[in-house]
Parts: structure tokens; sequence; C-alpha cells
């Protein structure tokens, strides 16, 4: 898929891309070289020194941008989507393994619980970052740094439910001013000290390392912020398409980032003192105000990314039975991917500002940043040598070096993160084993619930013969939800028991979700006639869509079967979980956080579009 809108022309979609997709890469420029010459683990300025990292980090993006996400793993797209869950859809589909699959799909949910963590820190250590630059024009500043952060991040998430398409018009323009600012000043820079060019030679790096094996692996950690947001490259190609994203990265944003690296490390090479903030060091003393307004400007462009990023799997984990269902507003009645998922806003924007408040400074920051997205790229190293298996049938050699050779250069950043931990390292670790117990809790408890619900059924085929003439039928259309495409709903059997009728025309109505993205009209629907005036509807939807019963039940026209609002009456389950002596299955506690999950979901009601004037919920209690 190289450009998911056919109809544009090739221009706008790239402004687009530059707009959103490199927000997160594109503000590293502010902090990395700072932090690793100047954060918890210093490397020393000296000229040797400042060559050896400048090679490394060159080396670093031409790795794990430029060759792993952009050229190789932008290929294992699932129907022009991507992203760690994407992925897992594209692979469980092709595994045939049963072991496989459970290792290939708690590898997918882990590095989504991950995105989490590092989708809390991003907005923090941007917007942070840019603010820091007041002080730079006035130490009077430093008080203000804090609530002036706070502020903007609070303004940021309360936008949030307005939708984001007006302000997204600006992102383009503004990041392509951001990415030239960038490059200017790198080049003016370089033009006083040309001589650091020298720095891409590779054999720089591997003097620093072989000389200062102990500083390298230190320096490893910090030189990951170069590379954060590489992944995200991946998790928006469904926006923008692979093409555009690959023609921005290698003819716009890779020369502007490295050029600016570069002008920082002359600078440095010249004045060692400009170290407390070598981007804002660059631009002369007249374009400090401006430049701290650009740059806030720029992270609050790549916080968006994130935010949105995480508004997309939210509802990618609802689609695909990890998380409850819940409440999912769009913002826009053109893009279907502008959506708002109060939720998870709200609990991004309390783990953000608290991230803020308790490590108060950029520097702090970096420390906690780094393992969640070094985790991700490695999970998805071994997701991709999959895909080079299964579906591009590569040769086993191939697959060795290539992913091999990825995989090398992620364990060496992760474990230079690892040490990081006790420094704030912690906090993304502990967000994302707080996200992953929670998507596999909803998944566990979906299938006992789908168990001991189907243990509780009876199976159509003794169910309908049983029908006499001694039970009544009124008028209409009954239309019955239910989680299984075998057997009589709870609700169906519930109405029976206590009411005592049935409508003319019953129709069981069964919701899926494919591994692909998005599932064409034609192929939505299947409906099954039965006896006595019985049909078994399936819809089938993909991950990226949201559910609308309504809307899909007229397409039952080209079937014969078609439904009148108005007379049709829509009967939801509403299931009552109960923890039970769960040993064996589930532990306790795990069962007694599924149960609070199930209580506070959305209902079915609203989150399958079915008018709430139709419907007759009836209560279902389980012991799992």
């Amino acid at each position: 898929m190289s450009n998911p809108h056919p109809n544009k022309t090739l221009a706008p979609v790239v402004i687009g891309a530059i707009g959103v997709v490199f927000g997160d890469i594109g503000t590293s420029p502010l902090y990395a070289l700072k932090e690793i010459f100047n954060g918890h683990h210093p490397i020393p300025i000296t000229p040797d020194n400042i060559f050896g990292i400048l090679s490394m980090v060159f080396w670093s993006i031409v790795a794990l941008v430029a060759v792993k996400y952009v050229s190789v793993i932008m290929r294992a797209d699932n129907r022009g989507e991507g992203g760690s869950l994407a992925l897992l859809s594209l692979i469980t589909e092709r595994s045939h393994h049963r072991f496989v699959t459970w290792i290939i799909s708690l590898l997918g949910i882990f590095a989504a619980a991950l995105f989490y963590g590092d989708s809390m820190i991003t907005p923090a250590i941007s917007v942070l970052s840019a603010v820091e630059g007041l002080e730079i024009i006035t130490p009077d500043f430093k008080p203000y740094v804090l609530p002036i952060t706070v502020g903007i991040l609070s303004g940021l998430f309360f936008i949030q439910r307005r939708g984001t398409g007006t302000v997204g018009l600006f992102f383009g323009p503004v990041m392509i001013g951001w990415f030239g600012v960038l490059g200017l000043l790198g080049v003016l820079e370089i033009a006083r000290h040309p001589d650091v060019l020298a720095a891409l030679n590779p054999i720089y790096a591997i003097r620093f390392i072989g000389a200062h094996p102990g500083l390298a692996f230190l320096a490893l950690g910090s030189v990951v912020l170069a590379v954060t947001g590489g992944e995200a490259l991946y998790t928006d190609m469904g926006h923008f398409g692979r093409f555009p994203i690959r023609l921005a990265w290698f003819g716009f944003v890779m020369p502007a980032l490295v050029l600016n690296y570069f002008g920082q490390g002359a600078l440095l090479l010249n004045e060692p003192a400009a170290i407390k903030s070598p981007f804002f060091h660059l631009g002369p003393q007249w374009a400090l105000i401006p430049l701290v307004i650009l740059a806030t400007l720029a992270t609050v462009i790549a916080s968006q990314a994130v935010i949105s990023g995480a508004f997309s799997v939210a509802r990618q984990s609802v689609q695909m039975g990890f998380l409850p269902r819940m409440l999912i507003v769009h913002t826009s009645g053109k893009e279907q991917g502008q959506i708002y998922v109060p939720f998870t806003n709200w609990t991004l924007y309390f783990a953000v500002v608290a991230l803020v408040l308790g490590f108060k400074s950029s520097s702090n920051l970096a420390a906690a940043y780094g393992i969640a997205v070094t985790g991700t790229m490695l999970i998805d190293t071994i997701l991709v040598a999959f895909v080079m298996v299964l579906l591009w049938r590569w040769h086993p050699l191939v697959v060795a070096l290539v992913a091999g050779a990825f995989l090398l250069v992620d364990i060496a950043f992760f474990a230079a993160n690892v040490i990081k931990i006790p420094e704030g390292g912690w906090f993304p670790i502990v967000m994302g084993l707080i996200s992953f117990t929670v998507l596999t809790t909803w998944r566990r408890g979906r299938k006992l619930v789908r168990r001991e619900l189907a243990k509780q059924g009876i199976p159509m085929s003794a169910f309908l013969p049983a029908i006499g003439s001694d039970i009544h039928r009124v008028s209409g259309t009954a239309v019955f939800m239910t989680s299984s495409k075998e057997g009589v709903p709870a609700a169906l059997l519930h109405n029976l028991k206590h009411n005592q009728i049935l409508h003319e025309r019953v129709a069981l109505v069964t919701v899926e979700t494919t591994d692909t993205p998005y599932v064409n009209d034609f192929d939505r629907l299947y409906l099954h006639r039965m006896e006595k005036g019985f049909m078994r509807i399936v819809i089938r939807y993909g991950f990226m869509e949201d559910p609308d019963i309504p809307l899909a039940l007229e397409q039952c026209k080209r079937f014969g079967e078609p439904f009148e609002m108005m007379e049709t009456t829509f009967y939801v389950s509403r299931e009552t979980v109960i923890p039970g002596v769960l040993g064996r299955r589930i532990n306790p506690w795990r069962a007694r956080l599924f149960a609070f999950m199930s209580k506070n979901a959305t209902s079915a009601t609203d989150f399958f579009k079915i008018p709430n004037n139709r419907v007759v919920e009836l209560g279902t209690q389980l012991v799992i």
C-alpha cells in the first residue's frame, strides 16, 4: 500500500506525514546530546568523544530508523496498517502452531502495553525540554518552567474532546518550519567547523567503543533518545502510506536531524560550556524567544501525535478483545481516524502531569525514557522475524542474518537502558506491566465467560423442534445480540421463560472482529435462515472499524430480509460476573479485576449504536 489517499496528490500527504509521523523523533535534538554529555551518566566533552558520539548517533539513526523501520519493517503492513497489534494480527492469521501463536500474542500485547508507558513520558519530556529554553533567556524564568509546562499540557488534553482536525491543518507547515530551522541552525554551525562532518565515518564510533567500552555502553542509554519515535513511523503507516513516509524521511527529515546533531557537535567543539542546552545555544541571542515558541509548538504537535496514537491503540484493543467496551467519540464526520477516547485521555493526562511534577526536569525524565522504546523495538524485531519466515518466505539464513543483526543492536540498546531502571526507568516498566495485566486479564476473562455461557446454552438443533403452538408469537422482529455463533442466546431463553412469547421473526446477531483493519461491505454480512422464523446473522468488522449494528442490518435487504427499526426490538444480555473459586482457571485477584472492568464497561447499546428506545436489557449472573 503505497498511498492510502489515491485521489490526492502526493505533496499534501507528505506534508501531513511530516506533521504527524515525525513529531517525536523530530523533537529529540532538544535533549539527546545534552543528556549524553550532561545527564546522569555524563561523557567527558573532548574532541575524540564528540566525534565518537556523533558517529554513534548518526549510525544509530541509520541502523534503527532508516534501515530497520523505514526500509524493512514498513514492508510488513496488514492491509496498509502498521503497529504492534496490526503485526500481531498479521502473524496469527498465518501461524497454525498453537504455542508459537501464544508466544507471539504475548509479545504483541506487551508491545502495546509498553506503548502506553511511552505515550505518558513523550508529552512530558518533549514539552518540558522546550519550555526549559526559557532558562537560557534568563534564569529568572526557572520557577515558572513547571507551571507553564503543566498549563500547556493541560490545555492540550482538555481540547482533545473537541477534535484536532482544525489544529491538524497547521501540523504539517509548523513541522516543516521546525525541521527547516533544525537544518539551518546545523548548517550555520557546521560551516564554522566543517571538520565535524568527518564523524559520518563509522570508524570514529568504532574507535570510541574500543577505547572506552564502559563509557560507550553508558552512552547508548542516552544515544537511544535520538531514535525515540522511530517506531511511530510504522505505527502511523496506515494514515499516510509507506511511500510518502519514506519520501519525507529520506528527503527532508533525516537530513535536517543529522545536520542539527552535527551542528550541536560543532558548537561543543568550540564552546564546551554550551552543553547546558546545546540546541538553544545554536541560535543567536535575538532568536531565543522565537526558538522557544517554535520548539514548544513542535513538542505540542509531537505530544498530539502520541495521544492520537494511544486513542488508536485503545480502539484496536477493544475491537480485538483485549479491553472492555469503552466510549469512543468520533470528532470528525469526514476522517474516521480522528477519534477521542475519554478514559485513555484522562488516564494519560494525570500520568503526564504526575511525571512533570515528580521528575521536575527533562534530564530526570530522560532517565525514565528509553526502556519502553527499546523494549518495543526489540519485540518488533522478533515479530518481524516471524513475518520474514511465515509471509515473505525468506531463506532461513537471510532471516538469521537480517533479524539477528537487528536483534544484536536492539539488545545492546535495551541493556544500556536497563541500568536506568533505578533512576526512573521503573516507571514505564510498571505502567507497561499494569497495562499488560489489564489486557491479558480481560482477554482471559472473556474466554471464561464464553465458556460458561456455552455450558448454560442449548443447541439450536434441540431448541427449534421444542417450539410448539403453545408459544405465543407476536408481530415484529426481535434481534438477540450474542457473542457466540452457536446455541441459543441466554437473553432469548430468559425472555421466553419470563414473558412466554416469541416474535414472528427472530435474528441472532453476532459481531466478529477480523484480523484485517477493514472489511468491505460485500463481506460484512453472513445470513443463515433457519426454520420457524429464525435466522442467524454474523456481522464482521475490521479492528480499525467501529460497529454500527442498525447500519449493518440495513444491508440485509439484499438477502430479502429488511429491518425496520420501529418494528424491531433489540435484546441485550447484561452479564454480571461473580468471582468464584478460581484457583484452577484464573487467579482470584484477576477475577475481581475482570469483574470490576466488566461492571464499568460501556453498555452494548451505546457501543453498537443501537437506539436506546428499541432495547430490552436482560441480566445474567455468571460465576467464573
